[in-house]
């Protein structure tokens, strides 16, 4: 299956596109990745995506394309893929579109998961990361530490980013209303679109997105 994950921040997409790229048996392709992957490579689109990057410019459609283009193209995803942050707006949908069209591929699906507003805002906004090591990460709410702003696991300060501020969290809302949001028009057009709730346990959102692509497929 050839898959588009969309959704806002807070969606769980990341933790989502690992679960279900297993169950499918399909790789698993983030933005993120590609860039790492292809500037640790010291590929040509890395370099040049390197280049914008340290002079504070944001890489163009056509790189990000380029790199998704390429890894679509390795052997591991011959029989599909699931993208993750990618396409992130309609123009890279569209050079999407027509780089499997030209391939003589299409997508299957594009999995879209719904969280209302308040619910993103109250995900991000609550977690508070231990200062001594990132990867201890609680939430006031959901997994909260047993002593306020003190990590369970080695002692340390635990404090919120920058980036889970709720004002930036909603500036991050903004920019994907305006800019990624409206892929999933593009792709309902095309009859693509499968929407579900992403609210809920881990592998409760997993089995419901199963489900339905299933359905989609059958």
């Amino acid at each position: 299956m050839r898959i588009v994950l969309v959704g806002p921040p807070g969606a769980g997409k990341g933790t989502q596109a690992a679960f279900l790229a297993k169950n499918l048996s399909i790789p698993h392709i983030s933005t993120g990745d590609l860039f790492r992957a292809n500037i640790s490579q010291g590929t040509d689109l890395g370099k040049q995506a390197k280049a914008y990057m340290d002079a504070g410019n944001l890489v163009p459609d056509e790189v990000t394309i380029g790199m998704a283009q390429d890894r679509m193209q390795q052997p591991d995803a011959e029989n599909g893929f699931l993208l993750d942050g990618f396409p992130r707006n309609v123009s890279q949908a569209e050079a999407l579109d027509e780089a499997l069209k030209s391939d003589g591929q299409k997508l299957d699906a594009v999995l879209d998961l719904e969280v209302p507003e308040d619910e993103v805002v109250k995900r991000i906004a609550g977690r508070r990361i231990c200062r001594n090591d990132s990867s201890h990460v609680f939430h006031v709410t959901y997994s909260a530490p047993k002593q306020e702003g003190v990590c369970d696991v080695c002692g340390g300060e635990l404090y919120q980013r920058e980036d889970d501020k709720e004002e930036t969290v909603r500036k991050r809302l903004d920019v994907y209303h305006r800019e990624t949001e409206p892929i999933i028009d593009h792709y309902k057009a095309q009859g693509l679109v499968v929407t579900i709730s992403a609210l809920g346990k881990v592998d409760e959102v997993t089995q419901r997105a199963m489900a339905a692509l299933e359905r989609e497929n059958a």
